[in-house]
């Protein structure tokens, strides 16, 4: 059998629209990312950046002094990568998540990923890395959190995976409620973590909690970047197939798709790419809720419309979040999770009050 719909069925509110709506976001997304290379404690006027950038790619332009592409290449460029990155990651997974669940209001955090590399990073703060019996590999905490994180992640997946398969199937609603019940058994290991560590261990597992893009460097982000670029990437394949699931698990299994097997598969992506992305940069919360929700809201929720303007929208969400964050109390830093959690639950909470909202409930 074919994977195709029905006739018809691709249809949906805001089809006409999604070219400007792609354009638009994707000059919000440059836009985004010209601001913050300019913006942070040491200014990089946007004309004289921007100058330097044509020059850099074979345009007239002028040069940056030394000092200044030092901060430019060095500090500024791998931290909006990567907030670019975590933003599509976070984004594409919650849009992918709520497809499977069925539920708009379904969050990458839901199925346990983001609780299991928690726990797993704050037990490798707390221990360090005699503790972990790994001080003969010569490894730096800064190089093993990352991987500690998304190893907590993967097992987190595996667990959940375990506890929902009945039968040789795992279905949606065992995945959901295994994820709860992992995500309560995370949190009480960050609570044991806590309890333990001492005062420089917990106050550096509560800032990297928190959330935020302050340690990135080329060195380090490599890895996570390619893990997540893979699994959104895989994700975003998959937007006709989660269309087709859409229907039902029985029409969507009469039109070709075994929904048991690529609702197991989705849920793997989703775990590798936030599991990813929490190893280099920590809780954040809201980008996989809100984003999906109210792009959804704008173009509908046809996946092969959807998943681009959502990775678009979820990385100008993050870079801006990430310039403001470092901008409001300079040269201090807000944890750019304390600050999308202060604006995304006031925003979600008046989606819900509004009528789309509303009739999701």
């Amino acid at each position: 059998m074919s994977l195709s719909l029905p006739a018809g069925a691709a249809l949906g509110p805001g089809r006409r629209a999604l070219m400007p709506a792609l354009a638009l976001l994707a000059v919000a997304a440059a836009v985004a990312t010209l601001v913050a290379l300019s913006t942070g404690s040491v200014a990089l006027p946007l004309d004289r950046t921007l100058s330097h950038l044509a020059q850099a790619v074979g345009l007239p332009g002028t040069p940056l002094p030394a000092r200044d592409v030092a901060v430019l290449t060095t500090l500024r460029l791998p931290r909006v990568l990567l907030a670019a990155a975590v933003g599509v990651t976070l984004a594409v997974a919650g849009a992918s998540l709520q497809a499977i669940f069925r539920n708009p209001l379904a969050d990458p955090g839901l199925v346990g990923v983001s609780s299991g590399a928690a726990c797993a990073g704050s037990a490798t703060m707390i221990l360090g890395v005699s503790g972990l019996g790994l001080a003969a590999t010569g490894l730096s905490l800064a190089a093993l959190l990352p991987a500690m994180a998304f190893l907590g992640a993967l097992v987190a997946t595996l667990l959940i995976l375990g506890l929902a398969r009945s039968d040789g199937r795992c279905s949606a609603t065992g995945m959901l409620l295994a994820g709860i019940a992992v995500n309560a058994l995370g949190a009480t290991g960050i609570g044991l973590c806590s309890y333990l560590g001492d005062d420089q261990a917990l106050r550096q597992m509560t800032f990297w909690m928190m959330g935020g893009f302050g340690g990135a460097a080329w060195g380090q982000i490599g890895p996570a970047l390619v893990l997540m670029a893979g699994a959104t990437a895989a994700l975003m394949a998959n937007a006709r197939r989660l269309d087709l699931y859409a229907l039902g698990e029985r029409d969507a299994f009469l039109l070709g798709l075994d929904p048991h097997r690529f609702a197991t598969r989705t849920v793997l992506l989703v775990a590798l790419g936030v599991g990813a992305a929490v190893a280099v940069s920590g809780l954040i919360g809201f980008v996989g809720l809100v984003v999906p929700h109210m792009v959804r809201l704008w173009l509908g929720p046809v996946h092969r419309r959807l998943l681009p303007a959502v990775a678009l929208a979820g990385a100008t969400l993050l870079i801006l979040a990430d310039t403001a964050a470092r901008s409001i109390a300079a040269p201090a830093e807000v944890p750019v999770g304390l600050l999308l959690g202060a604006v995304g639950a006031p925003v979600f909470l008046w989606l819900l009050r509004s009528r789309a909202g509303r009739a999701i409930l």
